[in-house]
């Protein structure tokens, strides 16, 4: 296929541009030329100071048509562009053909599912790229820094010893050990690769192995959403793993996520299979034994909701406590993309009651997804940090509510989450490598009508964008980055020039070659001029766990995002600006006082000095 089979006006003068949302001027008519390329809706007036519009296809979410009629036929319309970044935009055309032309050419561009069709395999950065994306976060290196309490991608925690990682054997019996040392240098991530042939230093202390590497998904035949590169407990061999991943919904078999500095664990899985005959599996059962090691207890943990999953038999697992904590009434992808768009709904109602507005905005139902994700994180939080006890979380497939919760966790109890370069290593760990399905929860949003919509679209990852939201305002001063970068990742997460976010699984990245044919998102975000804008000006680093609260009045709606197109942000970004010169200001002023208390010193020293001359004297 050709893009230019599919466009069928390339340009166009004379069409305007609305805004129907009250956002900045009350008259939000441009008009100009309308350019249509292969990835992009261009329009402009050629004129200073006057709107113009740059819209990649892939963020058109949904295309509405209103024909304008005279005397019965059709002389020309308006398409209406409901995006995924929540915007909404109008384009009025004079005639018919025209008309007609440009509707079907933007369904027909806005729709193309073939990955290698998408923007990122034609982009090329106009920058250098200093970093790689696609290694800064090596699935070896993230489970080295997992097992030792190093920080993943962020300011590593102080006095952290070399550690000894098992790595993959040509044999399931025995590994082979390869000696990693401290992974991090200046709070930057030195190369993976010679972080595993590296040597340990001179009296380091050396942490038992209890966890290996292994590549025994390679060809992704065991599990297709999990990644080639996998750590287990030292003690499983691969045979076990492939008769628990029969066990487990999809393959995905318990695998580690996390480890607390006080050694508990967090694993992640899918739910059991329901299979008639096949009641338990002594493989799987042996993996969350020697996970429990000397604790004698565990948690089981199922966001998926009572009486909607399977879950493992008391009798088999007498030793782990079952915990029922859903995320909504049915956690399913379409039902919280269903929740998304009453909830956007509602935030493009200005004409209502505050009332009407507010039972509306209930009705939705997505504060409470927020709600019980908080809630879920802090139960399972709670298990690691106060019980000392190992949990493995699980829903249905394991592809959506199960991440939410495992990568909040980690927020609240590991700092490092909250710098940017830790969130970044987070999202790629738990998101990315662990196979949530963006391709296919992203095809659609909330714009695209219920009926239109497939049953794998979902929201889940937006989701999770608004629980760090919430975490944020009620600990502002604990993250380093802003909400900005929040928003950056929730547009790129659905359109992007980056790869990051493509495809459904690490398999069809690999397949596609995505590591080799695009940039990374991470490789931008990274440079020191773009880092710079996304930074929080009242950062203080706290190696605190931070609990949040969980009571609904504690909420608080994301309007820096889904009222950004409706309500005017200029207010917001003033005050930013204020408070990143105040804080300017007070470093400089600290600076300055240190100075005149080294002058002072100085100075008194001085006149002692010569005090005691005088005395001599």
């Amino acid at each position: 296929m050709e893009f230019a089979d599919l466009i069928k006006t390339p340009k166009l003068d004379g069409v305007f541009l609305h805004d129907p949302q009250p956002l900045q001027h009350a008259n939000a008519a441009t008009v100009g030329t309308l350019c249509i390329t292969g990835h992009h809706l261009l329009l402009s007036a050629r004129q200073e100071n006057s709107q113009e519009l740059w819209l990649l296809h892939k963020d058109i979410d949904c295309v509405e048509k209103k024909p304008s009629m005279s005397q019965n036929v059709v002389v020309g319309g308006i398409i209406t562009l409901k995006c995924k970044d929540l915007r909404i935009i109008s384009l009025e055309i004079k005639y018919a053909k025209e008309f007609f032309n440009v509707s079907s050419s933007l369904e027909a561009l806005s729709a193309i599912q073939n990955a290698e069709l998408l923007y990122p395999f034609f982009y090329r950065p106009m920058y250098s790229i200093l970093e790689d994306g696609y290694t800064m976060f090596r699935p070896e290196l993230e489970f080295a820094k997992l097992i030792s309490g190093v920080g993943m991608g962020g300011v590593s925690s102080p006095n952290v010893a070399n550690i000894t990682i098992c790595m993959p054997s040509t044999s399931t019996s025995t590994s082979s050990v390869g000696s990693i040392p401290h992974p991090l240098q200046n709070g930057y991530a030195l190369d993976a690769a010679a972080a595993l042939v590296g040597g340990i230093g001179s009296g380091a202390t050396v942490l038992a192995c209890e966890w290996r590497v292994t590549n025994i998904n390679k060809d992704f035949s065991v599990c297709a959403t999990y990644g080639a590169t996998l750590i287990v407990p030292k003690a499983i061999t691969d045979e076990q793993i492939v008769l628990s991943a029969s066990f487990r919904d999809g393959g995905r078999f318990p695998v580690l996520s996390y480890r607390h500095d006080n050694g508990a664990t967090l694993m992640r899985s899918s739910q059991p299979l329901s299979i008639q005959g096949i009641k338990r599996c002594r493989a799987d059962e042996a993996i969350l034994n020697l996970v429990l090691g000397r604790s004698k207890k565990g948690f089981i943990v199922d966001t998926w909701g009572k009486g909607k999953s399977n879950t493992e038999t008391d009798l088999h697992y007498s030793q782990w406590k079952k915990v029922n904590r859903s995320i909504g009434n049915v956690s399913s992808p379409a039902s919280i993309l269903d929740s998304f768009a009453k909830l956007i709904e509602a935030c493009n109602e200005t004409g209502c009651s505050t009332d009407k507005w507010l039972s509306r905005l209930e009705g939705s139902g997505w504060l409470s997804l927020v709600l019980n994700s908080l809630n879920a994180s802090c139960v399972v939080a709670q298990c690691l940090d106060q019980e000392g006890s190992p949990v493995l979380v699980h829903g249905a497939k394991g592809l959506d509510s199960t991440l939410i919760v495992t990568s909040l966790v980690q927020i609240i109890l590991n700092p490092d989450c909250r710098t940017v370069r830790g969130l970044q290593a987070l999202i790629e760990r738990e998101w990315i490598q662990a196979g949530h399905p963006f391709a296919s929860r992203h095809r659609y949003s909330c714009y695209t009508p219920h009926q239109t919509r497939n049953k794998t679209s979902g929201a889940t990852f937006v989701l999770f964008l608004d629980c760090i939201y919430q975490l944020f305002t009620q600990f502002p001063c604990s993250f380093e980055f802003s909400t900005q970068l929040l928003i950056l990742l929730f547009e790129h997460s659905y359109f992007s020039q980056y790869g990051t976010f493509l495809c459904d699984s690490e398999r069809e990245r690999h397949e596609l070659n995505v590591h080799t044919r695009t940039t990374s998102l991470w490789s931008y975000l990274n440079r020191p001029d773009v880092l710079q804008t996304l930074l929080n000006p009242l950062y203080e680093p706290n190696a605190n766990v931070i609990w949040p609260s969980v009571a609904p009045i504690s909420l608080e709606l994301w309007s820096e995002l889904y009222l950004r197109w409706v309500i005017d942000q200029r207010s917001v970004t003033t005050v930013m600006s204020q408070v990143q010169e105040l804080v300017t200001r007070e470093k400089e002023l600290r600076t300055q006082a240190l100075k005149l208390r080294k002058q002072a010193l100085e100075l008194g020293q001085e006149v002692s000095a010569l005090m005691n001359n005088a005395d001599t004297a």
